[in-house]
């Protein structure tokens, strides 16, 4: 029994103490939702005893980490934590990283296997310095290590790195397989969900498992039933019907209507003037606006999103923006 699971007064109940994103990590390579082609691409290279050095790249909660242990598992079995070194370079940005616990690692003997496993999480954090490093001792090592290194932009890593590596690109995951999986946690956990709370979830986690299954985590707690208000509210996400009345009030010339509606998810609902803007970015093509509409307010997001970007007053900024779709209407 875990520390969590064994503190605290009272009865509690079964499964919440516990973090379900790692309860519920895929332990092997079929249990990675989303991504069948690379999964099989993986285990062939897995059965054929023929790993390369890897490269993941795509945005966070999609499985880059989790296929990545899951070779490991499936390689070594019960003898994986031995042959398996996980390091997050966002952490340990610095040449020396590279130059030791990677080094010692691959030097240390080891029996059974032909090569050990290297998994280099957030690679693109790493330094110019450290890269070069990296690639050097890729090739000094090759024989008996393999890399498996995990990022969000590829173009970040250095080209002698790119080019020793199979590169996998992780899209984000589509609504059915983030549905199916809050379905079966919720099913495990006795957590009984609505219809439009799955979608509510769905919509906040935009591709990322990871975040789903937290929002349902957290959502659970509020109450026996995760429905659509506990999703939005546990999230601090705006319903899309929310954003599409400020966008069309805002283009209709009610600037005032607009900017209540956006004071709301602001200030009483806690919504950060990012999140609107991806919100909106995301939504535009949904709001069934004709073509120079959706335009207009494209080009005006993108303006926005670049100034809060570099430090701008996020109220200020998105005021503006719906002052200036008011103002090209009339």
């Amino acid at each position: 029994m875990s520390e969590a699971e064994s503190e605290g007064d009272g009865e509690q109940r079964p499964g919440r103490q516990e973090i379900w994103i790692e309860k519920y990590r895929p332990q092997t390579l079929d249990e990675v939702a989303g991504h069948e082609d690379i999964t099989a691409r993986l285990r062939s290279y897995i059965e054929r005893n023929d790993l390369p050095n890897l490269l993941f790249s795509g945005p966070a909660g999609v499985g880059k980490t989790t296929s990545a242990t899951a070779i490991a598992k499936e390689l070594y079995g019960d003898d994986w934590e031995q042959n398996f070194l996980e390091l997050n370079a966002s952490d340990q940005r610095g040449i020396d990283v590279v130059r030791d616990r990677i080094k010692n690692f691959a030097r240390s003997s080891f029996g059974g296997y032909d090569y050990r496993i290297i998994f280099l999480d957030e690679a693109d954090s790493l330094t110019s310095d450290a890269q070069s490093a990296l690639r050097r001792t890729m090739e000094q090592f090759s024989s008996n290590t393999r890399f498996i290194l995990s990022c969000n932009y590829s173009s970040k890593i250095i080209d002698p790195i790119q080019s020793r590596c199979a590169t996998f690109r992780f899209g984000p995951l589509d609504e059915a397989a983030i549905a199916e999986q809050v379905r079966i946690v919720a099913e495990a956990e006795g957590i009984e969900t609505t219809e439009e709370g799955v979608d509510a979830l769905v919509y906040a986690a935009d591709g990322d498992m990871r975040k789903a299954i937290n929002a349902l985590q957290a959502a659970a707690v509020m109450g026996e039933t995760v429905d659509e208000d506990a999703v939005f509210s546990i999230t601090s996400t705006a319903r899309p019907e929310e954003i599409e009345e400020m966008v069309r009030r805002a283009l209709d010339g009610d600037f005032a209507k607009a900017r209540s509606i956006l004071d709301d998810l602001l200030s009483n609902k806690g919504m950060a003037g990012g999140d609107i803007i991806d919100q909106l970015h995301r939504s535009v093509w949904e709001f069934d606006l004709d073509d120079e509409a959706a335009v207009r307010l494209m080009d005006r997001v993108g303006e926005v999103d670049y100034r809060i970007t570099e430090g701008a007053n996020e109220r200020v900024q998105l005021e503006a923006l719906l002052a200036s779709l008011s103002l090209e209407d009339e």
